[in-house]
């Protein structure tokens, strides 16, 4: 995917090094103001050290850090007006909610009546003004993370950097604080970085998805871009609910072992299996299929169901009006609409 035109943002070939090991190589990101961008990845893939270079907080071995056409790279943090919200939240808990919120500000010597005017006018934004007075202790988990967001920015960022934020919630409690970052963030058209492992959490919050592993960029693209027509064997597997798997393709068909799938370009050599968009049926189609059911479960809005094939184990995610067969029984698979995809080369093609 392209890079956009007039990056407010940019990471051009950082790098971070720890020892012998190269938690990021050679990463370049470029991102527009207003906009939303999460690194996407696994433990370990880089992704938080690259929000802390940005931060500053760690110094890249090299490449550079330009924000708003300033070269930054060196920049202390405190001089960089940068907003940060960690994964612990990181609130003082001898302070009130107003004086957490406003210890940036004071930081920056912003004097008393106007520090409390403007903690205040961001907790409400941020739906705490009547809770000012509290101490985080006396916060539901909820609650001390949009403390931590409006700490972050009262300062009045030029980027906002949010590292794995929401993943101290319970999953009801995160889809909604999910919903309420995002309408914040566009509210306000703050650029922004969005760190997390969750890949639902970034396809619903994201304008562009960095994908990321072993420290280096397997893909950047839309959400819908990344989801339905992956081109990184990587991005496609770690989206969840995808097998893919390896072959060849011959004159348009694409084969495996038990397998063949027509509409393949010519050299495509991994075909993706969207769990979603697979049912078991025996209608004829473009893919060829067949295993037997080894498992299943009930996940409330669809069946998990597992088919062992020669090509390997197939997920496929049924709806709950369409329980699958019993364990045991022979199944031919087929795909839906987008249910296919043909990787090759860093090329993509959707059948």
């Amino acid at each position: 995917m392209p890079m956009p035109s007039n990056p407010y943002l940019t990471l051009d070939n950082v790098t971070a090094i720890y020892g012998d090991t190269r938690a990021v190589d050679g990463v370049t990101i470029e991102v527009l103001k207003g906009e939303l961008v999460s690194l996407l990845g696994p433990s370990g893939c880089g992704k938080t050290t690259t929000l802390r270079m940005i931060a500053g907080f760690v110094k890249p071995h090299s490449g550079m850090v330009v924000l708003n056409g300033r070269d930054i790279t060196r920049q202390p943090v405190h001089k960089r007006n940068i907003g940060v919200v960690f994964q612990s939240y990181a609130l003082f808990p001898h302070l009130t909610v107003l004086d957490n919120v406003g210890f940036g500000l004071r930081m920056r010597h912003v004097p008393t009546a106007k520090l409390r005017e403007r903690a205040r006018a961001v907790l409400d934004t941020v739906g705490l003004g009547n809770l000012s007075e509290r101490y985080p202790g006396q916060l539901s988990g909820g609650q001390q993370q949009r403390v931590a967001l409006a700490r972050a920015l009262v300062i009045e960022p030029e980027v906002l950097l949010l590292d794995e934020p929401l993943s101290n919630l319970d999953a009801h409690l995160r889809a909604d604080m999910r919903a309420e970052i995002r309408a914040l963030q566009q509210r306000l058209a703050i650029t922004t970085i969005f760190v997390t492992h969750d890949q639902q959490e970034a396809l619903a919050i994201a304008d562009r998805i960095v994908v990321m592993n072993k420290g280096a960029i397997a893909e950047t693209g839309r959400p819908e871009q990344l989801c339905d027509r992956p081109a990184s064997p990587f991005t496609a597997s770690f989206l969840g609910s995808r097998t893919v798997i390896e072959g060849v393709s011959r004159d348009g068909v694409f084969h495996a072992p038990g397998l063949t799938c027509a509409g393949a370009p010519e050299g495509a050599d991994r075909l993706v299996l969207r769990a979603a968009r697979l049912r078991v049926s025996d209608e004829p189609g473009p893919l060829s299929l067949t295993g037997t059911l080894v498992s299943t479960g009930y996940l409330g809005d669809v069946y998990e169901a597992d088919i062992e094939s020669a090509a390997g184990t197939i997920r496929l995610l049924l709806p709950s009006d369409l329980p699958p067969p019993p364990v045991g029984t022979a199944c031919r698979i087929q795909s839906l609409s987008g249910g296919t995809t043909f990787i090759h080369s860093h090329k993509e093609h959707r059948a």
